[in-house]
């Protein structure tokens, strides 16, 4: 029995650490187990809106398992990466969309050969780098040597890209996360959000559990204090607007809980929803979030210069506003 296309389901106190091809055995009508473990390793299953290959992970309340109609794109090689800067000290990279910063605690323990069918972002930089520091000597200068792991200071999310720093020292890793810390970097996203999105600024208590297994807002003191500023830079009628997010805080999912919570959801959005009196509903097809960390800006943790870089718009995300543009422009 063939499993409806596009399918979602939502992942309750009685499905608590199931395994994922139980879990699909169950929702989908008892579809041969060769046939989950098919679905599965052909990249068409999504929990919470990151692919997933591995039929034995155990699925937690208030996850999403959406099956999709076809397989995802692979995941991106490391030539697939942009190093935009590279000393002794830090790594700035672009990460593309559909990739993890850094491996979950749960998967440290995999074997090699089981983390290379998804390899993370920091797994991937130094072959990049290596790569880049040898386009940069030339065939005739010295070859480069081995570059050692390096060490994450900061995270986006799997489906959002942008620029990401890594570090290469201890030293250099103690300063840069202090400056995360405190709040002292430079962030400034990109979104392409529902709705007619107008400026302000967000301020919310972000806490692990909402009430339904989701990260969200609080209500009250407890949680994590997040501040989000929100300017409009492109307004598409009263369907869409390209939005500008600086970060004052930098907790996880923050942009997109905070979009979602005063209406406005970033288009792909497939975890956080619009509060139910708010009548929006996301057309745009878009095939994963539409969020960009488009400029990171910190102080060399050696140097003491202040370095900022920018990062242009991926293609899909430049498609969506191309495709709204022509949708929207005068007739």
């Amino acid at each position: 029995m063939k499993p409806a296309p596009g399918t979602v389901h939502h992942v309750t106190t009685a499905d608590r650490g199931q395994t994922l091809a139980a879990f699909l055995r169950e929702k989908l009508g008892g579809p041969s187990w060769g046939h989950v473990q098919k679905m599965v390793r052909s990249r068409r299953v999504m929990i919470h809106g990151n692919i997933c290959t591995d039929i034995g992970r155990r699925l937690k309340v208030g996850e999403v398992v959406k099956v999709l109609a076809v397989a995802a794109a692979p995941p991106p090689k490391p030539d697939d990466l942009r190093v935009v800067y590279a000393d002794d000290q830090v790594v700035v990279v672009e990460k593309p969309s559909g990739i993890t910063t850094t491996r979950h605690t749960e998967e440290l323990s995999w074997p090699t050969r089981r983390r290379q069918v998804q390899p993370t972002l920091d797994e991937m930089v130094p072959e990049a780098v290596a790569k880049h520091l040898a386009a940069r000597v030339g065939p005739r200068g010295p070859k480069p040597r081995r570059v050692p792991p390096v060490r994450a200071v900061h995270r986006i999310d799997r489906e959002t890209s942008g620029l990401v720093v890594f570090t290469r020292t201890v030293p250099a890793e103690r300063i840069l996360a202090e400056q995360f810390r405190a709040h002292t970097t430079h962030r400034r996203y990109l979104a392409i959000c529902i709705g007619r999105v107008g400026a302000g600024t967000i301020m919310t208590n972000l806490i692990r559990d909402r009430g339904d297994g989701r990260r969200g807002s609080s209500g009250t003191e407890e949680g994590k204090r997040s501040v989000t500023h929100v300017k409009p830079v492109e307004n598409f009628g009263d369907d869409y607007t390209l939005v500008e997010c600086q970060l004052e805080t930098g907790r996880t999912h923050q942009i997109r809980i905070h979009m979602a919570e005063i209406g406005h959801p970033v288009c792909g959005e497939r975890v956080y929803s619009a509060p139910r009196h708010f009548k929006i509903k996301d057309t745009s097809e878009a095939p994963r979030v539409m969020l960009h960390a488009a400029e990171l800006g910190f102080v060399h943790p050696e140097s003491g210069d202040e370095l900022r870089f920018e990062s242009p718009l991926p293609a899909d995300m430049q498609r969506l506003l191309n495709y709204l543009r022509r949708e929207h422009a005068p007739k």
